[in-house]
C-alpha cells in the first residue's frame, strides 16, 4: 500500500489554515475530489499524509487552498501538480511543494498570449523519463527561456555534478515543468543545488539562477521517492511589450466601406510588426443593433454578448470569386463612404445589409450544406439560435424592446427552434443572421491568426453590461435587475456621473448557476483573442446602480452596500427629519442660486408646501418624467436650462431610503456639494460628514472585496486568457489587493492618478502587472488634452517632463514624443498607446485639428462613436520615416 506525504512551504498567520485539494480516479473509472485539512508543521511547512487506498492509484492531481481568518478561501495558481502513481514503484512518496501565489508575475507568462504567441515554449523532450532507479524528482518552471536555451541542475554531490558546468544534470520539459529524475541513494545530505541555463547547441553554461543555493535535506532511499516542486527559477528578467489601441470601426483601408472591418486588422498587424509592437487592442466588437440609428454606434451597449457586429463584415471576402460580380455595383458607394472623414454609421450599415441580403440569396444553399457552417452552428448553438430568432423578431416588430412584442415576448427555447427553422419569412430572416455570424466568425479568426503569425496578440474588450433590449436579457431575465440602470458616479470627467442604461446583474442568481453566463462569455472571447480588457472592473466589486426612473448618475448608489441605520444618526447627535433628508430641498434662495432672475420659470413645475418651501409636482417628481416632458417640446436654450435645473432639484437630497421601513439609508454621493447640505447647521454638517466618509470609504470594503474575489476568482479560473482590468474611477481601497492576489493587470493612466492629492501618475512608478497608457478612448488625445487646461499642462511640463520655463501652447511633436518615450520605459508589462497619440509624434502626418480625434465623451450619454483614421493603413505602411523612428523607440526601451 502506498503512502504520500505532502509538505508545502507557506508561512501563515495566526488563524489561517491550509487545505489540500486532491482529484483522483476511483476504481470504477469515475473522478472524485476531496479537500483535506492540513497540519501545521513549523514556520515553513504545512503537511498532510494521504493513506486511503482508494485515492492511491492512477494519477493524483492536486493543489492547495488557504483559508483566511475571515473565512474566505484563496486557491493557489494552477500549475499542473500531479503524481503518476502507476509509474512509481516506491511505497512511500514525499512531495515538497512551493505555494504558487496566483498573483505572481511568472504565472502571467503561462497565459494564452505568451504560451501561444509571445513566449512559445520549446517542445517537450520526447517521452518522460522513467522513475525506475530514481530517488528524487526535481521540478521547476522557467517561462522566459530564450530560443536554444535549456535548463540543467548543478549541485554539491557527485550525482548533481559537483558544480562542474561540464557535467550538469540535464533537464527536459514535461508540461510547464522542467524535470530531472536522479538517484541520490548514496548522496551526502544535505545537498546544495541550483538551477542553471545552458545553450542547447553548445551546452555551455550561460548563467546560474539568482539567490542562495537551494538546500535538499533528508536521505536517499530506493524504497521511497521524493518529488520537489521548486516553483519558478529565480531570474531578474521581466518581459515587457508595447501595443497600439484603436477601435475596429476607426480603421481605414482602400478595400473597406466607410468603416473599419475585421479584414483591416491584417494591415494593422503588418504595420505594428514593422515598428516592433506586439499587441493590438480593440474595443468591443459585439452586435449593438438596437434602434437601427446612429445611437447604436456605442460599442458597449450590445444586443448580444456573443454575436459579432455585422457592420464589420468585409463583403469582398464573403463574395469570393464566384459572386464577385454582385459587388461591382457597390464600387461607387464604397468610394463615396470611404471618402468621409467620419463614419456614417447609418449609411454604412444600411448599404452593407443591402449587399449582404443579395449575397445570402446567392450563397445560402451551398453555405448551409458546408461542413464548416454545420460545425459552427453546432458549436455555438446555445447563443446563436436564440440570437438569430431575436434578430428576426426585432426586425419584424421594428423594435428590440421585446417587452412590446406581440409574439415571443417571453423566451421559449422550443418556440425559438421552431421559428429559426420555419419555412416562412421569419425563419428565412433568422437564417440570414446565422449566415452573417458564420462569415464574421471566419473573418475575425482569420485576421487574428494572421496577426499571431506576425508575433502580435490581439486584445479584446468585454463590456461590463449589455443592453436591456438584448437577446441575453430576453433569454435570461432572472440574471438581471431590469428596474435598475448601471453607470458610474460623478467624477472629473462627468460631473453628473454616467448612466449607461444597462440593467444591473443579479449576482445571487448568477452565483447559483456557477456564473455560467459569464464563463460562456469568456469562452466566446477566447475563440478570437488571447487577452482582454475587462471593462469597469470596479463593477465586480460594486456597481453604481441608478433607479429606472432617474436619468443622470447623481441619483445612483453602490450595490451591494451596507446602509446607515437610523440609530446611527441619533448616535451622532443628528435629529433625523425624513422629509428634510430624503426629499429635495427647494427654497426661493435655492431656485435663485440655480437660475438667478429666471427662477420664476420653475414655478409651473413646483407647488408650495405649508412651511413655505417648494416641492416638485407629482408629474415632475423624477428625472425621467422631466426628460419625457421636455422631449415633447421644441429644442431651445431656455428649455434645456429648465430641464437641467429640474434635474438638479430632483437630486438635491442627502440620503436615499432603502425599502420603505424608514430604518436604513444610503448617502447621496457628493452630498457636501448640494445646496441641501449647505443649508444645514454646522453641527449637523460635521456629523453627517463623519457618517458619509465611513459609508463610502470604510464600512463597505470587506464585503466588496469578498464579492469580487469570489466572482473574479471563479471567472479567472475558467480561462487561460490574460485579464487586464479597467480599474479607473472611484477606486475602493480593497481593489488593488484583490487584483494583486488574482494576478489581474491594473490600468495606469497618467492623467488619472489613483493616489489622492496627485495631479498625475508617473509611468516609472507603475507596478509590473499593469498596463500604462497616456490616455484611453474615453479621454481626449494628448494633443487635445494639452489645449484644455493651460495651468494643468504647465505643471505637467515642469514636473512630469522636467522641463523648465513656459510650456508650448500646443502639444508639439517633440512633447508628444517625450510622453510616449516616458511610457515605453515604464516597468509595466504592457505599454499600450492610442493610435492618435502615436501619430502625434509626426508633425507632417498627424491630423491638423486634435479635437477631431476624440473617440468618446463620457459626459454625453448619447455620443456618436464615429472617429476614423485620417489616412489609410496602406498609406501608413508607406511612411518609412515614422516607422523607423517609432521602431527605434520601441527597441531602445527594451520592449
Amino acid at each position: 500500500m502506498k503512502k504520500i506525504h505532502f509538505y508545502v512551504r507557506f508561512s501563515t498567520r495566526y488563524g489561517q489554515a491550509l487545505y489540500l485539494n486532491v482529484r483522483f480516479s476511483l476504481p470504477s473509472g469515475e473522478t472524485a475530489e476531496q479537500t483535506l485539512e492540513m497540519e501545521y508543521l513549523d514556520e515553513t511547512f504545512w503537511t498532510y499524509s494521504l493513506e486511503k487506498e482508494e485515492y492511491l492509484h492512477g494519477t493524483v492531481r492536486y493543489h492547495y487552498l488557504l483559508k483566511d481568518t475571515d473565512g474566505t478561501i484563496q486557491s493557489e495558481g494552477c500549475d499542473g501538480k500531479c503524481i503518476e502513481l502507476d509509474k512509481i514503484a516506491a511505497g512511500e512518496i514525499s512531495v515538497t511543494d512551493t505555494w504558487n501565489f496566483e498573483g505572481a508575475p511568472e504565472n502571467a507568462w503561462y497565459t494564452a498570449p505568451f504560451q501561444k504567441v509571445l513566449l512559445p515554449m520549446p517542445p517537450a523532450g520526447g517521452k518522460p523519463l522513467s522513475y525506475r532507479g530514481g530517488t528524487h524528482v526535481f521540478k521547476v518552471k522557467a517561462p522566459l527561456l530564450k530560443k536554444n536555451e535549456v535548463l540543467g541542475l548543478l549541485g554539491s554531490d557527485a550525482a548533481t555534478g559537483e558544480w562542474n558546468p561540464r557535467t550538469p544534470c540535464r533537464m527536459r520539459r514535461e508540461g510547464m515543468w522542467w524535470t530531472v529524475k536522479l538517484n541520490l541513494s548514496g548522496a551526502g545530505f544535505p545537498v546544495a543545488y541550483k538551477y542553471a541555463i545552458f545553450d542547447a547547441k553548445t551546452r555551455e553554461l550561460l548563467r546560474y539562477e539568482d539567490g542562495s543555493n537551494r538546500l535538499l535535506p533528508g536521505t536517499g532511499s530506493r524504497k521511497s521517492m521524493s518529488i520537489l516542486h521548486d516553483g519558478f527559477i529565480r531570474l531578474p528578467d521581466r518581459w515587457r511589450g508595447a501595443g497600439v489601441a484603436i477601435p475596429v470601426f476607426s480603421l481605414r483601408s482602400r478595400k473597406s466601406m466607410g468603416i473599419g472591418e475585421f479584414a483591416d486588422i491584417r494591415l494593422l498587424a503588418d504595420w505594428a510588426h514593422s515598428v516592433g509592437l506586439k499587441l493590438i487592442q480593440l474595443l468591443p466588437v459585439n452586435d449593438t443593433t438596437d434602434t437601427g440609428v446612429w445611437m447604436d454606434s456605442y460599442p458597449y451597449n450590445a444586443v448580444s454578448a456573443f454575436a459579432l457586429h455585422p457592420v464589420y463584415l468585409h463583403l469582398d471576402a464573403v463574395a469570393g470569386e464566384q459572386d464577385a460580380p454582385l459587388l461591382r455595383a457597390m464600387e461607387r458607394k464604397r468610394k463615396q463612404l470611404n471618402a468621409l472623414a467620419e463614419v456614417d454609421y447609418e449609411a454604412v450599415l444600411a448599404y452593407k445589409w443591402k449587399i449582404i441580403r443579395q449575397l445570402y440569396t446567392a450563397q445560402r444553399t451551398r453555405v448551409f450544406a458546408s461542413e464548416g457552417f454545420k460545425q459552427f452552428v453546432a458549436e455555438h448553438a446555445d447563443w446563436l439560435i436564440p440570437y438569430a430568432a431575436f434578430c428576426s423578431l426585432r426586425n419584424s416588430h421594428a423594435t428590440a424592446d421585446f417587452s412590446t412584442w406581440q409574439q415571443h415576448r417571453t423566451y421559449d427555447e422550443k418556440a425559438v427552434q421552431k421559428l429559426v427553422y420555419a419555412r416562412n419569412r421569419r425563419g428565412e430572416e433568422a437564417r440570414l443572421h446565422l449566415f452573417v455570424q458564420y462569415h464574421l466568425h471566419l473573418q475575425l479568426k482569420s485576421a487574428v491568426a494572421y496577426a499571431r503569425q506576425k508575433g502580435i496578440v490581439v486584445k479584446g474588450d468585454i463590456a461590463i453590461g449589455v443592453s436591456r433590449n438584448s437577446c441575453d436579457v430576453w433569454m435570461h431575465p432572472e440574471l438581471f435587475h431590469t428596474d435598475r440602470q448601471a453607470g458610474a458616479p460623478p467624477d472629473a470627467f462627468a460631473a453628473h456621473g454616467q448612466n449607461w442604461g444597462f440593467p444591473t446583474y443579479n449576482w445571487q442568481q448568477m452565483r447559483a448557476t456557477g456564473f455560467d453566463w459569464w464563463r460562456k462569455r469568456f469562452t466566446q472571447m477566447s475563440h478570437y483573442f488571447d487577452l482582454f480588457r475587462l471593462d469597469h472592473l470596479l463593477g465586480f466589486f460594486r456597481i453604481w446602480s441608478i433607479p429606472a426612473d432617474q436619468v443622470d448618475g447623481s441619483m445612483g448608489r453602490f450595490v451591494p452596500a451596507i446602509p446607515v441605520h437610523i440609530n446611527e444618526f441619533a448616535q451622532k447627535g443628528i435629529s433625523f427629519e425624513y422629509d428634510r433628508f430624503c426629499s429635495p430641498w427647494i427654497t426661493d434662495p435655492v431656485l435663485e442660486e440655480i437660475l438667478g432672475e429666471g427662477a420664476p420659470l420653475l414655478h409651473p413645475f413646483l407647488q408650495k408646501k405649508e412651511d413655505g418651501r417648494w416641492e416638485l409636482k407629482p408629474a415632475f417628481a423624477t428625472q425621467r418624467q422631466i426628460r419625457d416632458h421636455f422631449a415633447g417640446l421644441p429644442v431651445s436654450e431656455e428649455n434645456q436650462q429648465l430641464e437641467q435645473a429640474l434635474f438638479h432639484l430632483v437630486s438635491n437630497v442627502l440620503v436615499f431610503e432603502e425599502g420603505a421601513g424608514g430604518q436604513d439609508f444610503h448617502f447621496r454621493i457628493g452630498m457636501e456639494a448640494t445646496s441641501s447640505f449647505r443649508h444645514l447647521d454646522g453641527h449637523t454638517q460635521y456629523a453627517l460628514r463623519q457618517l458619509y466618509h465611513d459609508y463610502f470609504f470604510r464600512r463597505q470594503d470587506a464585503m466588496w472585496a469578498a464579492q469580487a474575489a469570489e466572482i473574479l476568482g471563479a471567472l479567472k479560473a475558467s480561462t487561460d486568457m490574460l485579464i487586464c482590468g479597467e480599474d479607473l474611477g472611484m477606486v475602493p481601497a480593497c481593489v488593488p489587493e484583490v487584483m494583486h492576489r488574482l494576478g489581474i493587470l491594473s490600468l495606469e493612466v497618467q492623467r488619472m492618478p489613483k493616489q489622492a492629492g496627485w495631479d498625475f501618475f508617473h509611468p516609472a512608478l507603475a507596478p509590473y502587472l499593469s498596463v500604462v497608457t497616456p490616455g484611453t478612448h474615453d479621454m481626449s488625445t494628448l494633443r487635445g488634452w494639452w489645449e484644455e487646461n493651460r495651468e494643468m499642462t504647465q505643471r505637467f511640463f515642469n514636473h512630469q517632463l522636467q522641463h523648465p520655463g513656459l510650456a508650448p501652447y500646443f502639444c508639439e511633436p517633440w512633447v508628444n514624443k517625450a510622453i510616449l518615450i516616458q511610457h515605453l520605459y515604464a516597468p509595466a508589462m504592457w505599454c499600450i498607446i492610442q493610435w492618435q497619440d502615436v501619430m502625434g509624434i509626426d508633425g507632417k502626418l498627424r491630423r491638423q485639428m486634435p479635437g477631431e480625434e476624440r473617440i468618446n465623451v463620457p459626459a454625453m450619454p448619447r455620443y456618436y462613436w464615429r472617429y476614423r483614421m485620417h489616412i489609410t493603413l496602406e498609406q501608413l505602411l508607406q511612411e518609412k520615416d515614422l516607422r523607423h523612428e517609432l521602431a527605434s523607440y520601441v527597441q531602445l526601451s527594451g520592449r
